[in-house]
């Protein structure tokens, strides 16, 4: 029991808050509340202070959260080593990703996990592309997915998918109709972009300067639920990754035509820290993950028969989650 509090309090502590702590734990508010409180009576001392909010650690509290946050790690891996002699797979797979992933592309997989490793427990945080990377070197999270996954000193990536962006507009806009444009063909358009700060922004501007194409921006947004939206109301059109707007096309709200002139992808990756000794049951998701696809509608078609490859894993690593992925010479990654 006393682990569980131990368990409950690094929560809360990392999130800097007792519902979100509670939340990630799947406990109440209050039990997360009373876990700390037992924490504080055992050791004779305040680990958290309450005044302030977002809530912050007391110098002894942040001592404690240390030494636990390194307890736990060594806690795992023990439970780890155990399991693997039993052949069971079990533990927590902590996943933070994209928002654009989405719940919808992750369903199946989620489900498909827990129907093979049944005494294993996924725990999946939406986030900001920044703070996937901080949880990571947090040891908040144990993987991240994230689009043009970053390679470096601290963070080790695996090519997971790539995407194919496509034209998305409203259902009366006059190439709706169309199987396929060409990218000159959004020239002078109304468009809703994404924010400057985001990669996948900076890479779609270079290839319409490249491509000699200038849009009218009218609207910009840090995520695409809000540009679908905006171009379901009519304010303008989009370059999008397509397994984002299957649904909207299936009920007829968008429609999405293809780019024939202009091979547009954006590219998913799995990320997670570098040196971080990865356990069987993180293994076992990342396997699933780039593995065979069939059942997995949540999957886009074009990521099935695509392989993957690792990016500076150690061989023992690259044997853990078989990757191995074919390149397309001609393909621009936006």
């Amino acid at each position: 029991m006393h682990l569980r509090f131990v368990e409950i309090f690094c929560d809360v502590a990392q999130r800097r808050s007792f519902s979100k702590g509670a939340q990630a734990q799947q406990v109440s508010q209050s039990s997360a509340s009373q876990a700390v409180n037992h924490l504080e009576k055992r050791l004779g001392t305040r680990l958290i202070d309450r005044s302030k909010r977002p809530l912050e650690l007391t110098q002894a509290g942040q001592v404690y959260f240390d030494g636990c946050r390194e307890l736990l790690e060594r806690f795992r891996t023990v439970e780890d080593r155990v399991q693997a002699i039993a052949d069971r797979v079990a533990g927590t797979v902590r996943v933070a990703a994209i928002y654009s992933v989405g719940l919808m592309q992750m369903e199946q997989f989620v489900q498909r996990f827990e129907q093979l490793y049944p005494d294993a427990r996924l725990r999946l945080e939406y986030l900001h592309p920044d703070r996937v990377y901080q949880q990571l070197l947090d040891d908040e999270a144990d993987l991240g997915l994230v689009s043009y996954p970053r390679h470096s000193g601290d963070i080790l990536s695996i090519d997971w998918q790539e995407q194919p962006l496509v034209l998305v507009v409203p259902p009366a806009h006059p190439l709706a109709g169309r199987d396929t444009v060409s990218i000159s063909q959004v020239d002078g358009e109304d468009y809703i972009g994404f924010t400057q700060e985001l990669t996948i922004r900076r890479e779609i501007d270079r290839q319409l300067k490249r491509a000699r194409v200038t849009v009218h921006v009218v609207h910009e947004f840090d995520n695409i639920e809000t540009i679908k939206r905006a171009i379901e109301i009519g304010s303008g059109v989009a370059l999008l990754p397509k397994p984002t707007v299957w649904q909207e096309i299936a009920n007829g709200t968008l429609a999405a035509v293809d780019i024939d002139d202009v091979d547009l992808v954006r590219p998913l990756g799995i990320v997670h820290k570098r040196h971080k000794q990865l356990t069987t049951v993180v293994q076992k998701f990342i396997e699933l993950l780039l593995g065979d696809s069939e059942g997995l509608a949540a999957v886009p078609p074009q990521s099935a028969a695509t392989n993957h490859k690792t990016n500076g894993h150690s061989a023992g690593q690259a044997a853990a989650v078989g990757v191995a992925r074919r390149r397309k010479a001609n393909r621009k990654r936006v």
